[in-house]
């Protein structure tokens, strides 16, 4: 499959401070796949309570699902006239609103990706391989927790007061144990990532593998 990469240069407005897209290009990538990597980004950072989930639908959106995403507003091959991606990148009134965080550049990248290259519900090809030696903190845990977990549990009023966008934030959830038995969904903790599918088997087991080994902030 040809896929392709988005860029963008966000400079400030003059005089107003905000931020814009001023240039843009596609390059090629591969291996955007929906399930994998573009619904993790829409259930961790729009399905938060009160927002775009399939109990509040607020302002008629649930973009916990493939359906509800498209009927969000995606022009399949055309993410500039996407109304989602145009929201993601405003430099007012943009989503996820405050107190939650922008997505990041690499996130919005791999949407608009998904659009341009058809904005198809694929099955994503399997990966039986799950390398768990050498597991670290910045390199293994900290991606999985930001494209699963980091759209509610970061930035100022984080949810449940859980914030896994910092080490110490992260450490302390691992510390009572409920970092992994959320994850688990284990009867005794909530079951994370909320209003969405629960964690690969391989991403758990890189989870408990960096605990397993104590945890470090490697």
């Amino acid at each position: 499959m040809n896929t392709k990469r988005l860029y963008w240069w966000l400079i400030p407005l003059f005089g107003l401070g905000a931020l814009t897209c001023t240039r843009e290009y596609i390059d090629d990538l591969q291996g955007v796949c929906f399930e994998r990597d573009v619904l993790p980004i829409f259930q961790s950072n729009c399905t938060q309570s009160g927002c775009h989930n399939s109990q509040d639908r607020e302002s008629g959106y649930d973009l916990s699902s493939y359906n509800g995403i498209m009927a969000g507003g995606i022009t399949p091959g055309n993410y500039k006239a996407s109304k989602i991606y145009k929201v993601l990148v405003a430099p007012l009134g943009r989503m996820p609103q405050s107190p939650f965080s922008r997505l990041t550049d690499e996130q919005i990248t791999t949407i608009a990706v998904w659009i341009e290259d058809g904005a198809l519900n694929e099955v994503c090809p399997i990966d039986t391989s799950c390398n768990v030696t050498g597991v670290s903190f910045s390199g293994s845990v900290r991606p999985i927790l930001q494209l699963y977990c980091n759209g509610c549990h970061s930035g100022s009023n984080p949810e449940g007061g859980i914030n896994y966008s910092t080490y110490n934030g992260v450490k302390a959830n691992v510390d009572n144990g409920s970092l992994l038995g959320s994850i688990q969904h284990l009867s005794a903790y909530v079951a994370m990532p909320k209003n969405a599918n629960k964690l690969s088997p391989c991403n758990i087991n890189i989870i408990k593998a960096w605990i397993d080994s104590g945890a470090p902030n490697n």
